[in-house]
């Protein structure tokens, strides 16, 4: 409630509850700027985290005021959690997320070909997974919309062995586990991502972003990493709160990779 708060109000549009499937979870907000751009908008798509098991988009408001506000068109979907599904489930409600916002972006001044994938966390895994394995848009049945980029928070991407009985559950059988790990899907065609984590991070260890960063820059992809020291799990969202964003510069390093990206 107290990040949100400066987020009711604003120099954007927040366009509520908009349905991008049949399932009561698939409803997603959009935050446009409410002045009139020269060119079409870059567009992002930001997951929410919270172990693929609760979250809603409107605990994460202040994400979609502070994209929008640094010129951007912010798309925040919800999806369905475990154990209502498993990791088909929620990815396949990701590709359909992602696909909607493609197909809707001019409708709200965005760029289709401008197109990224963030999340934080569990929702920072999503979008890199979604990226990385070509399966989901292919179950979706539609053609892969043009991905621009990715930006991870905190994100999930190297996390083998599974310790946990439920994200057994949620990423088994035993012999799909491998499947859930973005690092095993890398590949020089991946389009430039943004990897930040925060190095008191003790949810999702720091190492997730450095060996994903690792293993892209390895095979010829663009990648960028930023480690805040002092910051933990949280805190590299939250800095995107305005009362907060003295903590870490999240926003101003999205706002820089978003800058040097080809057009």
């Amino acid at each position: 409630m107290a990040v949100n708060a400066s987020a009711l109000f604003g120099a954007f549009r927040r366009h509520a509850n908009i349905a991008y499937g049949a399932d009561p979870q698939h409803r997603l907000d959009v935050y446009a700027p409410r002045a009139s751009a020269a060119a079409p908008r870059p567009v992002i798509v930001f997951w929410h985290g919270g172990h693929w098991k609760f979250g809603d988009k409107a605990d994460y408001r202040f994400v979609g005021a502070a994209l929008a506000g640094s010129g951007c068109v912010a798309v925040l979907p919800n999806y369905r959690h475990y154990p209502q599904v498993k990791m088909a489930g929620f990815m396949g409600d990701a590709a359909q997320a992602a696909l909607w916002s493609a197909a809707h972006a001019q409708d709200f001044g965005g760029d289709q070909r401008r197109v990224y994938l963030m999340g934080h966390s569990a929702g920072a895994h999503m979008a890199a997974l979604l990226t990385l394995d070509s399966r989901y848009f292919a179950a979706a049945g539609q053609p892969r919309p043009h991905i621009a980029g990715v930006i991870g928070l905190s994100g999930a991407y190297d996390f083998l062995p599974l310790l946990e009985a439920d994200v057994q559950d949620m990423f088994g059988p035993p012999e799909s586990y491998r499947e859930s790990q973005p690092i095993n899907f890398v590949s020089a065609g991946a389009p430039p991502m943004l990897l930040v984590h925060g190095m008191d991070d003790e949810t999702v260890r720091p190492k997730n972003s450095h060996n994903l960063a690792a293993a892209l820059s390895a095979c010829g992809a663009s990648v960028t990493l930023k480690l805040y020291p002092r910051r933990a799990h949280a805190g590299t969202v939250a800095a995107l709160a305005a009362p907060a964003r003295g903590w870490s510069p999240t926003l101003a390093d999205i706002t820089e990779f978003l800058r040097i990206q080809p057009r």
